[in-house]
C-alpha cells in the first residue's frame, strides 16, 4: 500500500453488517467515520520515498499493538495526507485492493451515513483485503464475507478441461461488456451474469473473450464502459468485484478460453478528487500524477500546462518513475493474481504519439518519449513474468517499435487493432473514401464496389492485426449515417454507427427477405474476417443480430436477450458463426499469417484469396452482389494451384438460413489458373486442395 508523497496515516472504521444494511462507515474529509477505536497509525518515509507503515512503526505504539492487520481485514480506510501548503487531504490507496461501494454515489469528502454500497468506488475508501484468500463461495449474503479460502486450494482445479490456446495466431476473441448483460433482470450485468454467457461461448467456439476495463472506474456503474479508471489495483465491485472474477477466469480456463483484459494507461478518470488529481499538492505542477509542463504563471489559465493526448484526460506524468511502476505493478498483478491470460491496451498512440501542449496544441515530444519509455518496460515486465502472455494494442500508428520484440528493444506486442480493416468493410462512420463494401452494398443495390480497395486491407492484415468487423466504438457510439431514434442529447449526435445487421439492411425492418440478405452480408463480413490473415475479434451480440446501440451512455436500456436470440431468431447466424469459427480453429493453413488476394472485381462485386500454410492450402471466393452465381464465376490466377478442390463451406448453407447455392461439397477442377465455382449471392464458399 506504499505511496509516494507527504505524510500519510489510514484511519478505519468498522463493517460488518450484511450487505444490504451496512451503513456508515465512509471516512469523510475531516476524519470523520473512522472506526472509533483505532488512532491514526503513522508512516515514515525511506529512502526511496515510499511511505511505510509497520516494521518501521514503533511497535510499543498502542494503537499498533491494540489492533493487528487481522483485526484490519475488510476495513475501511484513507490515507490522511499533509499537504506542501499544510492542508490536510484525505486520500483513497491507489495501490488499493478493493474500494468499497457499487454504487454511482460520490459524498465529495462531506460526512456520509447511508449504504456504504451505494457509494462509488471512486469517491468513497480503500478497503484492506488479503489477496491470497478468496470467497469460498461465488455469492454470499453478507460484507464482509465470512468464508475464504487459499488462493492454491482455489486455483487447483483450474485447467482440468479444455486446453487453453497457445498462440495469438490461434485465438478467436469475443470482445465482451458485462455491463450489458443481464437481460430480463433490473440494473447492468455482472459477472454472474458472464459466467451464466459461458455455454453460449463455448458452443461459438471462441477461445478468447476480451473484457472491456474492469479496473475500477469513475461512475461506479456497470452501465459505464469503464474506460475511465481511478483505482488500478481494484476490480469494479459494481460488476461482482475482486472475488467473483477470479471465479469467472477460472471458469474460462475450464472451458479452454483465455481471458483478456483491456486496461487503460492513457488518463486516469476525470473525476478523481481523492485518487490522483492533486494527490500530494494543490499546485499543478506538483500533480504528482499528471503531465504539466512550465508553471501556471506560464499560462492565461493554469490548466495549460497539462497535456492532451487526444483520450479523455490529461497525459499522465510518464516521466516519474512511481506512475510507471504504478501502471506496471497492476498489470503484474492481474498476470500473476488473477491468472489473466492477455491484455488489450487502450489508445497506445496517445502514449507515445499524440501528446501536445493543452494551452496551444504544441507538440511534447518529451511526453511522448516517456510514453514509448513506459510501454517498452510495460512489455518488458509483462514478458519476464509470462513469456507466452498476449499483448494486443490500439495503436493507429505505423510505428514498428510497438510489435517489434522486447527482446530487440520494442514494446513487444503481438498485434495491434487494424480499424481500417472495420471501416473498409463496413463503413458506416465518417471515414472520407474508405471501402464501406457492407454499407454500400446495402444503400446503393446494383452499384460497383471498390473491392479491390479491400483487398489492400484484406492483405495488410498478415502484419500483426487484430481484426474486426465491429468492436465496442463502432456499434453505435460513432458518427454515422444511422438516426437514432432514442435520442434526446444534442442534435449533432442524434447520427451515429449502428449494430452489423442494422448496417447490412441499410436500417430497414429486419423481418422476411430484408433480414435474409441482412443475414448473407452479416455472413460476408464474419467471413473476410474469420479467414483473414489477422485475429479475428467480434463483439458481443454479433452472433445472433444483436441490432439495438452500443452507446457508453445507454447500456441498460439497449440490452439484449442474447442467450435467448441465439435460439430464436438470431440461431441461423449463430450457427454459421459456431461453425466457421471452428473451421478456423480446425486448420492451421486458415490461422497462418500467409494470404495472397488471388482476384477482384469490382463490377462483380467479386474477392478471392489464397490462404495457407506447409500442410495446406485454402481458397476463398466471395460475392457481395445480391444475386448468385448459379452457372459458376470463371477466376483466373496463376498462383491457384492445380488439382481438386473440394468445397468444405458454403455460407448459404440451409443451416444458415440459406438456399444451399454452391458446390455441394463437390470437388472442382483447377487447370492453368482457372476455377469455376458456384457462388451463392451476399456470400462466400472456401475450397481446399486435397493432396
Amino acid at each position: 500500500m506504499g505511496q509516494r508523497g507527504s505524510r500519510k496515516k489510514p484511519v478505519t472504521p468498522d463493517v460488518s453488517l450484511p450487505k444490504t444494511r451496512i451503513a456508515g462507515g465512509y471516512i469523510a474529509n475531516d476524519g470523520v467515520g473512522a472506526y472509533p477505536g483505532l488512532a491514526p497509525i503513522p508512516m515514515v518515509r525511506g529512502e526511496s520515498g515510499i511511505w511505510e507503515a509497520g516494521a518501521s512503526v514503533d511497535s510499543t505504539s498502542a494503537a499498533w499493538t491494540d489492533f493487528s492487520l487481522d483485526a484490519l481485514n475488510h476495513r475501511p480506510y484513507m490515507f490522511r495526507i499533509t499537504q506542501e501548503d499544510g492542508f490536510i487531504a484525505y486520500r483513497t490507496d491507489l495501490y488499493s485492493r478493493c474500494q468499497i461501494g457499487s454504487g454511482a454515489f460520490k459524498p465529495g469528502g462531506a460526512h456520509y451515513e447511508g449504504l456504504t454500497m451505494g457509494l462509488s468506488g471512486l469517491g468513497s475508501c480503500s478497503v484492506v483485503v488479503d489477496p491470497e484468500k478468496i470467497t469460498k463461495s461465488f455469492e454470499e449474503n453478507v460484507w464482509p464475507e465470512k468464508e475464504f479460502i487459499d488462493e492454491t486450494e482455489f486455483w487447483a482445479d483450474e485447467f482440468t478441461g479444455k486446453k487453453l490456446p497457445q498462440s495469438i495466431n490461434d485465438l478467436i476473441i469475443y470482445e465482451l461488456h458485462t455491463g450489458a448483460l443481464g437481460f430480463g433482470h433490473a440494473g447492468p450485468g455482472t459477472l454472474k451474469d458472464a459466467i451464466a454467457l459461458l455455454d453460449h461461448l463455448e458452443a461459438l467456439h471462441v477461445n478468447a473473450v476480451e473484457l472491456l476495463p474492469l479496473s475500477e472506474f469513475g461512475d461506479g456503474s456497470m452501465e459505464n464502459w469503464g474506460y475511465s479508471t481511478s483505482h488500478y489495483f481494484a476490480i469494479e465491485y459494481s460488476g461482482g468485484g475482486r472475488d467473483q472474477f477470479k471465479f469467472f477466469i477460472k471458469e474460462c480456463h475450464r472451458r479452454g478460453i483465455a481471458v483478456i483484459m483491456d486496461v487503460v494507461y492513457n488518463h486516469y478518470t476525470q473525476n478523481g478528487e481523492r485518487a490522483e488529481y492533486n494527490y500530494d499538492s494543490n499546485r499543478p505542477e506538483h500533480n504528482s500524477y499528471y503531465w504539466y509542463e512550465g508553471r501556471p504563471w506560464d499560462y492565461a489559465f493554469p490548466e495549460g500546462g497539462y497535456i492532451d493526448n487526444m483520450s479523455t484526460g490529461w497525459d499522465p506524468r510518464f516521466h516519474e518513475e512511481i506512475v510507471r511502476k504504478m501502471f506496471i505493478s497492476s498489470a503484474v498483478m492481474l498476470l500473476r493474481e488473477f491468472h489473466i491470460d492477455g491484455f488489450r491496451m487502450d489508445q497506445t498512440t496517445s502514449i507515445h504519439g499524440y501528446n501536445v501542449l493543452h494551452a496551444d496544441g504544441r507538440a511534447v515530444g518529451t511526453a511522448n518519449m516517456f510514453g514509448a519509455k513506459f510501454l517498452r518496460e510495460l512489455g518488458r515486465t509483462l514478458r519476464m513474468f509470462k513469456p507466452g502472455v498476449f499483448l494486443m494494442a490500439e495503436d493507429h500508428s505505423d510505428w514498428d517499435e510497438v510489435t517489434k520484440p522486447v527482446e530487440d528493444g520494442g514494446m513487444g506486442f503481438d498485434a495491434r487493432w487494424y480499424s481500417a480493416f472495420y471501416h473498409n468493410l463496413m463503413g458506416d462512420t465518417d471515414q472520407g473514401d474508405a471501402a464501406k463494401l457492407i454499407y454500400r452494398a446495402a444503400s446503393s443495390p446494383g452499384s460497383s464496389l471498390p473491392m479491390d480497395k479491400f483487398a489492400s486491407i484484406l492483405a495488410g492484415s498478415a502484419w500483426q492485426k487484430v481484426v474486426y468487423n465491429e468492436s465496442h466504438d463502432e456499434a453505435g457510439n460513432s458518427s454515422g449515417p444511422f438516426a437514432d431514434p432514442d435520442w434526446t442529447g444534442d442534435a449533432g449526435k442524434q447520427y451515429t454507427s449502428a449494430r452489423g445487421i442494422v448496417v447490412a439492411a441499410n436500417s430497414a425492418f429486419l423481418t422476411g427477405d430484408t433480414r435474409k440478405y441482412a443475414e448473407a452480408r452479416c455472413h460476408f463480413a464474419w467471413g473476410m474476417t474469420a479467414l483473414s490473415a489477422g485475429i479475428p475479434m467480434f463483439l458481443f451480440g454479433e452472433e445472433v443480430g444483436a441490432q439495438k446501440r452500443f452507446k457508453y451512455n445507454a447500456v441498460l436500456q439497449n440490452k439484449e436477450d442474447i442467450a435467448g436470440m441465439a435460439r430464436g431468431e438470431g440461431r441461423f447466424l449463430y450457427r454459421f458463426y459456431a461453425d466457421l469459427n471452428l473451421l478456423r480453429s480446425a486448420h492451421t493453413g486458415l490461422r497462418s499469417r500467409s494470404i495472397e488476394v488471388v482476384y477482384v472485381h469490382n463490377e462483380h462485386r467479386i474477392i478471392a484469396f489464397r490462404r495457407w500454410d506447409a500442410n495446406e492450402s485454402f481458397l476463398v471466393v466471395a460475392n457481395l452482389a445480391d444475386y448468385p452465381y448459379d452457372h459458376g464465376y470463371c477466376l483466373y490466377n496463376g498462383s491457384i494451384e492445380a488439382g481438386l478442390w473440394q468445397e468444405i463451406f458454403n455460407s448459404d448453407s440451409a443451416q444458415y438460413g440459406g438456399d444451399n447455392r454452391g458446390n455441394d461439397g463437390g470437388k472442382l477442377y483447377c487447370s492453368n489458373g482457372s476455377i469455376n465455382p458456384v457462388l451463392p449471392f451476399a456470400g462466400f464458399v472456401v475450397l481446399q486442395l486435397q493432396r
